[in-house]
C-alpha cells in the first residue's frame, strides 16, 4: 500500500495531471528547471541560516555591550 504524504496532496491539488504522471513513473521533461529551483532554494536556505547566526551574534554583542555598561557604571559609583 502507497503511503500519501502531504506533499502529494499539495501536488495533487496544484495540478492533477502532474501528480498522475509523477505516480506513473514518468519523468518529468523540465529537469533543468527543477535543478535550479533546487539550486536556488539551497542557496536560500543557506542565506536563512546565515541571517540566523547573524541575528544571534548581534544579540549577543548587545548584551555583552550592556553588561559592560552596567559594569562599569557600577565601579563609577563604588
Amino acid at each position: 500500500m502507497h503511503v500519501l504524504r502531504s506533499s502529494e496532496i499539495g501536488g495533487y491539488l496544484y495540478c492533477r495531471r502532474a501528480w498522475w504522471y509523477r505516480r506513473q513513473g514518468v519523468p518529468s521533461e523540465n529537469q533543468e528547471e527543477l535543478a535550479a529551483g533546487t539550486v536556488l532554494h539551497a542557496q536560500h536556505g543557506r542565506r536563512v541560516l546565515v541571517a540566523g547566526l547573524t541575528r544571534t551574534l548581534g544579540l549577543i554583542l548587545l548584551l555583552a555591550g550592556i553588561l559592560l555598561l552596567v559594569a562599569y557604571c557600577t565601579m563609577r559609583v563604588i
